[in-house]
């Protein structure tokens, strides 16, 4: 089975907008791994003496900051001020 070639089939060029996609695809993908694991991005270890705390209220603590914890919530919360229905929006089947 061979296939004829019309005129626009044969001069048509519809590739070049999926090959730079793949292209910027590429190197974003290489980019964000040479970002993220370079030399430059190593973890630094701290020295025990400098990484006194463990926690962040420690550390806050320690740098004079007063530290009280926040309001607790409502355990239950109140009814809303509308009239409740009187019939089930979906009765129940008999």
């Amino acid at each position: 089975m061979t296939r004829e070639l019309t005129e626009d089939q044969s001069t048509r060029r519809g590739g070049a907008p999926l090959k730079v996609a793949i292209a910027v695809a590429v190197l974003g993908v290489l980019g964000m791994l040479i970002f993220d694991h370079g030399p430059w991005n190593k973890p630094k270890m701290q020295h025990p003496v400098i990484a006194n705390y463990s926690t962040t209220g420690e550390a806050a603590r320690a740098a004079g900051a007063d530290v009280i914890p926040t309001e607790p919530k409502l355990q239950v919360e109140p009814s809303p001020p509308v009239p409740k229905p009187v019939h089930p929006v979906n009765p129940p089947p008999q």
